[in-house]
């Protein structure tokens, strides 16, 4: 960065220096003899002042002609105000234009979200998509220094397998030089594998679920987090899992405080994310559903409202174990108390977000996983790699899959996912 150029987050440290900072203008306004010219550079927002009497009359006509979303420079001497975002403006001494933007599509009017879903691409440019993008950052980061910590190892899966892992109806089929091939629902199968090798391992990146569904909850492509440990149980499943959300929790509330208030999002409700979670068995919950006045049956998967009801009546994530197995994936190790039960759990978040946290204790037993592979009837050959692993040193071990989308969505306070991720995937929406 040349001498005396820095961002509008970092103008607070040279209050009463001249600088220069270069950004898109993101609203303006005149006042007789006086221009104000709001810039952003996506750190801040920054207010630019400037009198007649005090600049060249060629950067008092520019602060008039330029419009929205045109990209400058701004010259000036940084004055402390309080009143100002970020606790400073700027006293501007020169306007340098690099391109003079047209009309500005997305105005301050309301817009629907089929155009602005359209307009993505300039949507990402308002406050609101700013400060969700920079939160969504900070959550990546804190997802990655949490394991990196702990002393996992990132071990990248592919994005092309031969396989399923959550269910052969939500795969998108795609040719592999004459084979079929499908794009990753979950980079797990391929982790256990490097878990017998590494001990502690996880990934991060896209996956896909071709679900014909249109609901706030749901994308066809998102990212997720996966751990995976030889060694652990169930409840050291839980443990990871709680222990990780309440910091990931605690770092957004630290380091994005600025975004959260442009979301207005309601912090305390935040603040409440504390160990220990709830736990509670599936049956414990369906129990509490039926008594709250659902008609969920034994046996069935939670939905979105039964999710919503079952949250509202705690003020941090629940934890539900123990589903049956026959709702649940192929992979997950039965309870031996009642084998008709998985050893899995899900974590739930409040305030109706449903689901951002799926895991269980993985079957060692090769002949179990062979056995529950035929009843699913997924072909043995495209898993034999997987089964390998059962017949050299196999373990108890165990993780988790934590959905990227799904958490901001909750951290940040938002209704829909499609606002959690810069292009969201859709159904029937591909563009752009």
């Amino acid at each position: 960065m040349k001498k005396g150029q820095t961002t509008i987050r970092e103008l607070k440290n040279f209050v009463g220096q001249p600088v220069t900072v270069h950004g898109w203008v993101y609203n303006k306004r005149s006042s007789g003899k006086v221009r104000f010219l709001i810039l952003r550079d996506g750190t801040g927002y920054l207010q630019c002042v400037a009198f007649v009497k005090d600049v060249p009359p060629e950067v008092f006509d520019l602060m008039d002609r330029v419009t929205l979303e045109s990209s400058v420079s701004v010259t000036g001497t940084v004055r402390a105000d309080s009143r100002a975002p970020g606790g400073v403006e700027l006293s501007l001494s020169d306007l340098r234009l690099h391109h003079l933007a047209e009309e500005y599509p997305i105005g301050k009017k309301e817009h629907g979200t089929a155009f602005l879903m359209e307009n993505r691409h300039l949507w990402l440019r308002s406050s609101r998509q700013v400060a969700i993008l920079r939160t969504r950052s900070e959550i990546v980061q804190a997802f990655r220094d949490y394991f990196y910590n702990r002393g996992f190892v990132l071990v990248d899966s592919p994005i092309l397998t031969p396989a399923a892992c959550e269910g052969t109806t939500t795969l998108f089929e795609t040719d592999y030089f004459g084979e079929k091939a499908y794009l990753s629902q979950s980079g797990q199968l391929y982790l256990e594998p490097a878990c017998m090798a590494l001990g502690k391992v996880y990934c991060f990146g896209p996956t896909f679920r071709a679900e014909k569904s249109k609901t706030r909850r749901h994308l066809m492509e998102f990212w997720m987090l996966e751990p995976e440990v030889a060694f652990a149980t169930l409840d050291d499943v839980m443990e990871l899992a709680e222990d990780f959300l309440t910091e990931v929790t605690a770092r957004v509330l630290d380091r994005c405080a600025e975004e959260l208030k442009v979301l207005e999002r309601d912090t305390s409700a935040l603040e409440r994310v504390q160990k220990p979670f709830p736990r509670i068995s599936y049956k414990e919950a369906v129990d509490r559903l039926h008594a709250l006045g659902s008609d969920i049956a034994f046996g069935d998967d939670f939905g979105g409202d039964d999710e919503t009801i079952l949250t509202k009546q705690f003020d941090r994530p629940v934890m539900v174990h123990r589903y049956p197995s026959a709702v649940k994936a192929f992979y997950m190790e039965p309870d031996p108390q009642d084998p008709s039960l998985a050893l899995c759990v899900d974590v739930l978040a409040p305030e109706g977000y449903g689901e951002i946290i799926g895991g269980s204790e993985r079957i060692h037993d090769h002949d179990l996983l062979l056995q529950r592979i035929q009843e699913h009837n997924l072909p043995v050959s495209a898993f034999q790699w997987y089964l390998d692993i059962r017949k050299y040193g196999t373990v108890r071990h165990g993780g988790f899959g934590i959905g990227l989308e799904r958490t901001v969505a909750w951290l940040c306070g938002l209704q829909h996912v499609r606002e959690t991720i810069p292009y969201p995937r859709m159904l029937y929406k591909l563009y752009p």
